[in-house]
């Protein structure tokens, strides 16, 4: 089959899955030719069958924000065209379902008929979408879709909830490369981030506002007044200045390391002990499936689709939004005793296996061939 996938290149769930789909895609001979702005992160070495083909946006003084939503399905339809492509398959609901309607609707004037599948992720329905200014276009375009899948029963249920959907959603889950997050710690990297043996505590995210790295940072501070521990901060965003403050003012700056964005996560995960995820909403969280992947528990809220992933007492623990004492006392049942914790970690790397691409992508391949008999 020859694909197009449209996402955001980015660190965010969305960017990661779209992208580790398509080179999962193109390994099995599918080709697979990314339409977007910018180099996806995760496609950061040669992978034959994959094609990069880069959204580029005029600047005209006339525009004081540049049109990017007509420039991509113009590239839609352009990359379509040249490359026959099979279908279009596109992530994030926005703008990347309008502008696959867009561009459907330009080929059909043409003769070509493009199925589009649209994927749905999280906020592009549990906050932009549901703002009043994108919300009517954001249900058209869906509605359009020939067919609209959600990674989690909680997004769907959601999407359901805010939007008038008149089609049915199919729930495929996100997925992680289990092989690929299976490593060893590497001593010398261990020793730097804990020289002393202490506990590594880690989160990775956008840093956005629903993350709220606050409470992460106070979660940690009541681990570390019992169990001497270090706390990674991977990633970047608008809360990183506070976060920041936070830690000058609870004097956690020796202990407490912003190591920004970063790529290669299996070998960051793999000297965790516990990965903190106390978001105000995740319709997935696809970074602590990726933690559990590394071996690693995880201690979340429990809301969205983390109730889905997380299950208590095995793979880690759950807390209602803001109940940083709770999620406290949880992290240190699990890190005080090297027996629970080695547990914890077999139990969290076997649950993710459910997860594990080889065990998703054939049901993306299902849903493409409804449209392309391979």
């Amino acid at each position: 089959m020859k694909i197009g996938i449209a996402c955001y290149p980015t660190f965010g769930g969305s960017g990661v899955l779209a992208t580790e789909l398509g080179k999962a895609l193109a390994q099995k001979g599918h080709h697979v030719h990314f339409i977007t702005y910018n180099q996806p992160v995760r496609l950061d070495a040669f992978v034959p069958n994959i094609y990069y083909h880069e959204v580029q946006v005029p600047t005209y003084p006339l525009f004081d924000f540049p049109p990017y939503e007509t420039a991509l399905a113009s590239t839609m339809v352009d990359v379509i065209k040249n490359n026959q492509l099979d279908l279009l398959h596109v992530h994030y609901a926005i703008p990347h379902a309008s502008a696959a309607y867009m561009a459907k609707q330009i080929l059909k004037k043409e003769g070509k008929d493009i199925p589009v599948i649209t994927t749905l992720h999280g906020t592009d329905i549990t906050l932009v979408g549901r703002d009043k200014t994108y919300a009517p276009v954001v249900t058209f375009s869906i509605n359009e879709s020939d067919i609209i899948t959600a990674v989690s029963q909680s997004l769907r249920d959601d999407t359901y909830k805010h939007f008038n959907i008149t089609k049915e959603i199919e729930v495929i889950k996100n997925f992680v490369d289990v092989s690929r997050f299976n490593r060893k710690p590497i001593d010398a990297f261990k020793k730097m981030i804990a020289p002393n043996g202490e506990r590594v505590l880690m989160h990775a995210s956008n840093f956005r506002k629903l993350k709220r790295i606050p409470d992460i940072i106070r979660i940690f501070k009541i681990v570390n007044e019992k169990i001497p521990s270090r706390l990674m901060l991977v990633g970047d965003g608008p809360e990183r200045p506070a976060a920041e403050d936070l830690c000058r003012e609870l004097n956690l700056c020796d202990e407490v390391r912003f190591v920004g964005k970063q790529e290669q996560m299996e070998d960051i995960l793999a000297i965790a002990d516990l990965f903190l995820l106390p978001s105000e909403t995740e319709s997935f969280g696809l970074a602590a499936l990726e933690a559990m992947a590394a071996g690693v528990p995880i201690i979340t809220t429990n809301v969205g689709g983390l109730s889905e992933i997380n299950i208590p007492g095995e793979t880690g623990f759950m807390a209602d939004v803001g109940d940083i004492e709770t999620m406290g006392k949880q992290a240190i049942s699990i890190l005080e005793d090297d027996a629970v914790l080695k547990q914890f970690k077999i139990r969290a790397a076997v649950y993710a296996r459910n997860y594990d691409i080889h065990n998703i992508v054939p049901q993306y391949e299902a849903l493409y061939n409804r449209f392309c008999k391979v």
